[in-house]
């Protein structure tokens, strides 16, 4: 690990925990490891805060993995990418208000809010006769999401010494690798008993038990008394009218319409760096917008790395079941292997530390372009599905979602020392808003990638292997343009 992880002194240091109140203390060896996180009053901890994210992404996955059979039955193929870019701009704004849920209702409370909010939009999304009210479902589900995921992140550094803060935030990013194993088998057996509503019935009684859970692991009160924190409306606002207005260009007819849904977020993020720039309330840290910088760099590799996988997530697994003729289950399965990629990278990289940080931050992007490379040739070439022609796919899968796990810990853990001391809380909690907003960037340009590319005219396997061709070339220039920026990331 880097030295500056760890703390100076050679005793045992003790560190302020939720449960200061009782006098409790906990303490940190300076030579630390997994057992560290994993065992005691922390063991206790880490369980409640990666529950929260496991029931978030297990959702993600179910979705996706069902999806191809939702739009069978109620239609909606033209609003495909709008279930992720729905859910995604709910869980942004659901991420900004996390603070002020947790200052307001306490751990507990603010979890279990944010569970009641979540099972709710997955009982809409059971019932939805169509695709409108399947988004309203999705919207609701989003904020509720983005509450669990925010969470998590907020409470790494109250609860945890710094030392723990890379292994952390390892673990809670691999809670994306249970759900690669959950998500899809979950979804999948729904989808092929043609009972997909089933599916998102499910969700509500697990989100029930999360919130016993939580109540019986975490704190009533934060472990600090902090003050009221404002939420910059103004910036959030515009951020997700830039992400719409792309997604809603990618819905209508010819051309035109994608390049005037471009531009309009082309001018709104513009706007919302002015904004930032003037405002006395702030998205994120200092310089986060200035080109030179390091943390502008560190965001600009996250933002690109997050968007390339997300491009792949959401219509592989239609690619798949009508390219290559897999089944839902099947298809599900080999879609989440990014996933299940991104986990293994993520907890391998953890404990790096020094230049082999470095070297994981360099390879990360390498990977994630080699696997799109292969993506773009083998994916559109239609097959009788044999694994001759799966492996490649499936090991170009695995490698993107690796790629982005090797750098993902070192990238979060140098925002916050990146930022000034006044502003780390606010880099951490910037951490998941620049991730969803990626996200859910990165979802509405593969829609309109995707609809532009044939998905819709002419549709049908004609048309759904050119939008493959279209999708994974284009998108093969976020990890190309990772090579710039990360040789731009200063040691922070």
């Amino acid at each position: 690990m880097n030295s500056r992880d760890i703390p100076p002194e050679p005793r045992s240091q003790p560190i302020r925990s939720a449960d200061d109140d009782a006098g409790e203390a906990l303490l940190v060896p300076p030579r630390v490891g997994w057992g560290d996180l994993l065992s005691g009053a922390n063991g206790v901890r880490s369980l409640a805060l990666v529950g929260g994210v496991a029931l978030h992404a297990i959702n993600v996955y179910i979705a996706t993995t069902i999806l191809p059979s939702v739009v069978r039955d109620i239609g909606g193929l033209d609003l495909y990418a709008w279930n992720t870019t729905v859910f995604v701009v709910a869980s942004i704004m659901g991420s900004a208000l996390s603070t002020r849920l947790l200052q307001r209702a306490g751990p507990r409370g603010g979890y279990a809010i944010a569970a009641a909010v979540f099972a709710i939009g997955a009982l809409i999304c059971a019932v939805s006769p169509s695709m409108p009210i399947m988004l309203i479902g999705r919207l609701v589900q989003g904020l509720g999401g983005g509450f669990l995921f925010a969470l998590a992140y907020a409470m790494i550094r109250v609860v945890f010494h710094e030392a723990l803060w890379p292994r952390a935030m390892a673990l809670v990013s691999g809670m994306w690798g249970v759900a690669t194993l959950v998500g899809p088998a979950v979804g999948g057996v729904f989808a092929q008993l043609g009972v997909w509503r089933a599916a998102f019935w499910s969700l509500a009684p697990v989100a029930i038990l999360f919130a016993l859970l939580a109540a019986m692991a975490l704190p009533k009160g934060d472990a600090r008394p902090a003050e009221r924190s404002a939420i910059p409306f103004t910036q959030i606002a515009l951020l997700m009218a830039a992400v719409l207005a792309i997604s809603a260009g990618s819905t209508l007819p010819g051309l035109t319409w994608n390049i005037l849904g471009v531009v309009a977020a082309i001018v709104l993020t513009g706007l919302l760096v002015w904004v930032e720039g003037r405002a006395r309330l702030k998205l994120l840290p200092l310089g986060a917008f200035r080109p030179t910088t390091s943390i502008a760099a560190l965001y600009a590799t996250m933002f690109l790395l997050s968007m390339a996988v997300t491009s792949g997530e959401i219509f592989v697994p239609l690619f798949l079941q009508v390219l290559h003729h897999q089944s839902p289950l099947v298809a599900g399965y080999l879609a989440a292997l990014m996933a299940a990629g991104w986990t293994l990278g993520s907890i391998a990289s953890a404990g790096a530390g020094g230049r082999g940080a470095d070297r994981m931050v360099m390879a990360g992007p390498l990977l994630v372009l080699v696997g799109m490379g292969v993506l773009t040739v083998l994916a559109p070439n239609v097959s009788a599905g044999g694994w001759l022609e799966l492996v490649p796919i499936c090991l170009a899968l695995a490698g993107i979602g690796m790629g982005g796990g090797l750098a993902w810990p070192h990238l979060l853990t140098r925002v916050i020392k990146a930022a000034i001391p006044s502003e780390q809380e606010l880099a951490g909690a910037s951490l998941t808003t620049v991730q969803l907003c990626s996200t859910a960037m990165g979802a509405a340009l593969a829609g309109m990638v995707a609809n532009a590319g044939g998905l819709i005219d002419p549709g049908g396997t004609t048309g759904t292997a050119s939008a493959a061709r279209w999708l994974f070339g284009v998108f093969t220039l976020a990890p190309l343009l990772c090579l710039v920026t990360v040789r731009r990331i200063a040691r922070v």
